[in-house]
């Protein structure tokens, strides 16, 4: 759909200016100068405000006629990682306890360089470091089913059982023969920009956009209150979180069966499980939480507590809007958090039509 209203097309005019990563996926903007169209972060110098329209779809702007920009290739870097990066990924999932090298790499005509760089912005570790991760998750759970150590060792491509141990402490905080606890890590991609999921082996306990401000403290916090380590990986919850967070984005589910485990206060367990009881398609006020907890002076309290969740759309903190209807604050950036509710409410309004 072309995006006619104008303050919005002001606002999405600004965060291209500004090229806010929070805005990859909300819009495109098609250029009328050159035919291209782009999205929020593309490097390209800036076209003149006249000269641009916004889409909330590459498909529409595709339908108006333009073609994709080479320097940002919206439909590829507005959803996912690069084809080449994905393959990356599949490979080491496939041989999790193989160190694929750099040259290993180059026989799948992938670029080591460009496989390093994209590991490095967008998880902060190198390729192999990644691997490494993979490994020691592949290794403590055949520690954790009755393997013996030396044997989860030379098995997993380690030349001692000092050098696993080694890795393995630094990266967990305890030696293979003690009992470790790690937290997941996996990224995915949505519709409205990439996202973290991490899990525990009782479930979910984050699930934010990546560019999520304050995230580096949210992950400090989650590891001290499960006294556990947060390392790249992928379980059982993580992988059903991902496939029903798709679903979701598809208009195929509107609510969620994946565990969570989610440490917080009793207060604040009290105002999420609120938060859950909102309903798909429609929002609730601060105030209207406070009343369902039982608390209605309890208002800043609980946009506190909001605040501290860290499960997005499992958990809706996104439905809560302001007593004046206006859209409030939200930590992975207002324009997702309406994207989020349009979306929520266009389902539920087609699902009411074909009951009809």
């Amino acid at each position: 759909m072309q995006i006619t209203d104008a303050r919005q097309i002001d606002r999405y005019y600004q965060a291209l200016l500004a090229r806010e990563s929070e805005y990859v996926g909300i819009f495109f903007v098609g250029v009328k100068t050159t035919g291209v169209f782009c999205i929020a972060t593309c490097r390209a110098r800036k076209p003149k405000f006249e000269n641009v329209d916004f889409y909330s779809d590459f498909k529409d702007a595709l339908d108006a006629g333009f073609r994709p920009c080479k320097i940002c290739r919206p439909t590829e870097n507005a959803h996912a990682a690069p084809e080449s990066v994905m393959q990356a990924i599949e490979l080491v999932r496939k041989n999790p306890k193989e160190r694929i090298s750099d040259w290993q790499l180059k026989q799948h005509n992938i670029s080591p360089e460009t496989t390093r760089r994209w590991f490095i912005k967008h998880y902060g570790m190198t390729f192999q470091a990644f691997q490494r991760m993979l490994r020691i998750n592949t290794a403590l759970q055949e520690l954790q089913g009755g393997r013996r150590t030396t044997d989860v060792a030379l098995d997993s491509g380690y030349d001692s059982l000092s050098g696993f141990g080694y890795i393995c402490k630094k990266l967990t905080g305890n030696a293979p023969s003690e009992a470790t606890r790690v937290i997941q890590l996996h990224r995915f991609t949505t519709p409205i920009g990439p996202m973290f999921v991490c899990a525990t082996d009782r479930g979910v306990c984050l699930l934010e956009f990546v560019d999520r401000r304050m995230l580096e403290t949210e992950f400090e916090d989650l590891q001290r209150r499960l006294k556990a380590r947060i390392i790249s990986g992928e379980n059982d919850h993580t992988r059903q979180a991902e496939r029903e967070i798709g679903e979701y984005f598809a208009g195929q589910r509107q609510q969620f069966d994946v565990k969570l485990d989610a440490p917080g206060s009793e207060f604040q367990r009290s105002v999420w499980s609120a938060l859950q009881s909102i309903t798909y398609g429609s929002t609730a006020s601060y105030q209207h939480q406070a009343e369902i907890i039982g608390n209605p002076h309890a208002v800043r309290a609980v946009a506190s507590a909001n605040g501290a969740n860290r499960i997005a759309i499992i958990i809706p903190c996104h439905r809560v809007i302001g007593k004046n209807g206006a859209l409030v604050g939200y930590g992975g950036g207002l324009a997702r958090k309406q994207w989020l509710i349009e979306h929520e409410q266009r389902h539920s309004e087609n699902k009411v039509k074909n009951k009809k």
